[in-house]
């Protein structure tokens, strides 16, 4: 009984190693488009991005903490709906890619001149990031758990409600800001999002060497 119940205990273990391993790699890519090529630029992410540009904005408030702060404060919803167990992990990843904002944007600068060079490769970066938190169940923060909470209890591919729910934000940070931003919000949501949607469903071989790499299976 008890060699069972250790075995059981080393399953579980084995099962968060691998889920926490990869929330870190989706929440270090994520951070990583949002500090060199996204929010240099002004360039709202998402949702949660959109009001950190905008705390940013008027009160020029360190965009690692303002957003810390605009995707803590959904964790409630997370709770409410998704679980602990999700919500937990939420609250990780909102850390970790909040660090790495921070790590990046510091010590790191664009390699690019143009500020539409670093859309497309900040949003190709974003998409990838998110997409690795969600197939976790974890969600990348702010309205990405509104997105997750509709697929759960929806069915609906959250790549979708993500492009629409951060559309609104959008045009609110360009009427505040400038109106070029809605342009390059919404191309860095149409790609990002696109992203989103095929590797959230795309299936991914679980002997195929860079999933051992991740996952640290011998």
């Amino acid at each position: 009984m008890k060699r069972k119940d250790d075995r059981q205990a080393s399953g579980i273990f084995r099962r968060l190693r691998r889920k926490y391993s990869l929330v870190i790699v989706g929440a270090i890519i994520q951070g990583f488009a949002m500090g060199v090529f996204l929010f240099p630029n002004f360039i709202p992410s998402g949702g949660a991005g959109g009001f950190t540009v905008l705390l940013n904005y008027w009160f020029h408030m360190p965009l690692s903490i303002a957003l810390w702060l605009v995707n803590s404060s959904m964790l409630l919803f997370a709770f409410h709906y998704l679980g602990s167990g999700s919500a937990i992990g939420t609250l990780f990843g909102i850390t970790m890619t909040s660090i790495s904002v921070n790590i990046f944007n510091v010590y790191l600068e664009t390699p690019f001149s143009s500020v539409w060079v670093d859309l497309l490769v900040g949003s190709v970066f974003l998409g990838t990031g998110i997409a690795i938190l969600l197939r976790q169940g974890v969600s990348n923060g702010g309205v990405g758990i509104i997105a997750l909470i509709i697929a759960k209890y929806k069915n609906i591919n959250p790549g979708k409600t993500l492009f629409w729910i951060n559309g609104l934000i959008f045009i609110i940070t360009a009427y505040i800001i400038d109106w070029q931003i809605i342009i390059q919000a919404i191309i860095c949501q149409w790609l990002s999002t696109t992203i989103v949607s095929w590797l959230y469903v795309v299936s991914i071989p679980r002997k195929s060497l860079i999933f051992n790499l991740i996952w640290f299976k011998k």
